[in-house]
């Protein structure tokens, strides 16, 4: 499932493009989190900062062959052994874990594409009951050195609309900041 709008920029400034710690400490994501699945390795950029903090083993695939190969290779540098690296399109394989057997799902910059709800109902599909979608975006509310065009990028009702559709969310409260380019949301699946 290749996203419009989705290119990647070289790696050292997509990298600047987040306040990495600052993201993954406002949306939750700690040492209490076992298995989870990221949806988009890219390079890496998130994939070995939420491998360090949680317990489990983080599943993340990406169909562009290399990425892949950046994220293995961040991978191990890091010497992590808690991430399960996937070449694969989630739109045709899924997240390629078992129903109901992940802590959390992650889904950054990725909803803006053709087919939210799919994606959101495949996080549903593998996540336990009281499991949690993490989701980030770009903020739509005004201009951003990257990202898709204005008129495609979720806003926050979007994405409760999408969820309540699914059916398997309980909805949330409001929009996590994540400056300076992002706004997040946590889901609870049900």
């Amino acid at each position: 499932m290749k996203v419009h709008d989705s290119g990647m920029p070289e790696e050292p400034y997509w990298e600047s493009l987040f306040d990495i710690p600052l993201v993954l400490d406002r949306l939750g994501i700690g040492p209490e989190l076992g298995d989870m699945a990221e949806l988009g390795c890219g390079y890496g950029t998130f994939t070995v900062p939420v491998a360090e903090r949680i317990q489990g083993v983080l599943t993340t695939s990406d169909l562009d062959p290399d990425m892949v190969e950046r994220t293995r290779r961040r991978v191990a540098e890091a010497g992590l052994g808690n991430v399960r690296i996937l070449l694969a399109d989630v739109e045709e394989s899924g997240f390629g874990v078992e129903d109901g057997s992940q802590d959390a799902c992650l889904l950054f910059n990725i909803l803006h594409g053709e087919a939210p709800i799919s994606l959101i109902r495949e996080a549903a599909r593998s996540l336990r009951p009281g499991g949690r979608l993490y989701m980030i975006h770009w903020r739509p509310d005004r201009e951003t050195p990257r990202g898709p065009a204005m008129e495609t990028r979720p806003r926050f009702e979007h994405v409760q609309q999408w969820a309540a559709a699914s059916g398997e969310f309980t909805p949330a409260t409001e929009a996590i900041e994540l400056p300076p380019w992002h706004w997040g949301m946590a889901l609870e699946r049900r």
